[in-house]
């Protein structure tokens, strides 16, 4: 029963891992990956020494932090209060609704966007600025919003996933622990607290430490497909993902692509470990491993 499952893995994990080879290689595709010559580290030159390093790392750790904080949050928040629908139509209707935007992808997800906040033709300066007096906003070439937009953007589309996830930790819950907490008197906010939330504590650290693990990859079509790829947002809408396209489209130089995504990929693995063993450290029952 195991060995499909293994065959995937083998395959479709760790044999492209003798893919890594190429970041440290200048791709000469005459010469072939095998006999192209290597060049060491010099590829991951290209994401330090560029004057841009700083902000992109910045952009890309700050919005996962802020992507998981606010995931965490209102996943769990709305499985909680979906749970508490005893109209199984209505369940079921807002857990579609809140699960579609999921499977919408990004090239649909900047059109609506566009559709939302073009300056001349968008929902909000049209329908909601123009009959309050207020003068239409120029959203894509004005950096200060989009750290408000791109989290809001992305709760949207990803968070129903997470809360059926989470809705599925609670619905498991021995129903026995409430209905003793509420012969004894307890409050729905006591039972909330001291049996849903104590439950799902587990499935809350392990998908906390999984998106740790993918703290340095960005969400590539949400910060390329929504702002439009337009120069003046950079400052605020420009990360790892975004920048290496864009420096690749222009280079083609698939050795330097090949060495940022090994460094995301051995800095998520260091952060996935480290974080575990703090968890190891707290309570050894609830770490990954």
């Amino acid at each position: 029963m195991l060995l499909p499952g293994v065959l995937y893995l083998i395959i479709n994990n760790y044999i492209p891992m003798l893919g890594s080879v190429v970041a440290f290689k200048s791709i000469n595709y005459a010469l072939g990956y095998i006999k192209s010559p290597w060049v060491g580290f010099d590829n991951f030159k290209f994401l330090f020494n560029s004057t841009d390093a700083w902000v992109i790392t910045r952009n890309t750790i700050l919005y996962n932090l802020v992507f998981i904080v606010l995931t965490l949050v209102s996943a769990v928040t709305f499985a909680i209060l979906l749970n508490e629908l005893r109209n199984r139509f209505f369940s079921n209707l807002y857990q579609s609704v809140m699960f579609l935007p999921y499977f919408l992808s990004a090239v649909v997800v900047g059109y609506l966007g566009y559709s939302m906040l073009s300056q001349e033709f968008g929902f909000i300066n049209t329908i909601i600025l123009a009959p309050l007096g207020i003068e239409p906003i120029s959203w894509y070439s004005e950096p200060k919003y989009w750290p408000f937009i791109l989290p809001i953007v992305y709760i949207w589309k990803n968070v129903g996933y997470s809360i059926v996830i989470y809705l599925a930790a609670i619905i498991s819950i021995d129903k026995e622990y409430y209905e003793a907490a509420i012969t004894d008197g307890a409050t729905k906010w006591q039972l909330i607290r001291n049996i849903t939330l104590p439950s799902i504590k587990p499935m809350m650290i392990i998908l906390t430490l999984l998106a740790v693990g993918h703290i340095l990859n960005a969400d590539f079509g949400l910060f390329y497909q929504l702002p439009l790829d337009a120069g003046a947002l950079y400052s605020t809408t420009n990360v790892i993902d975004t920048y290496v396209y864009r420096a690749l489209i222009r280079l083609g130089d698939t050795g330097m692509s090949s060495a940022a995504g090994m460094y995301q990929s051995v800095v998520g693995f260091v952060l996935v470990v480290s974080v575990n063993f703090l968890v190891r450290k707290i309570d050894k029952e609830n770490a990954l491993f």
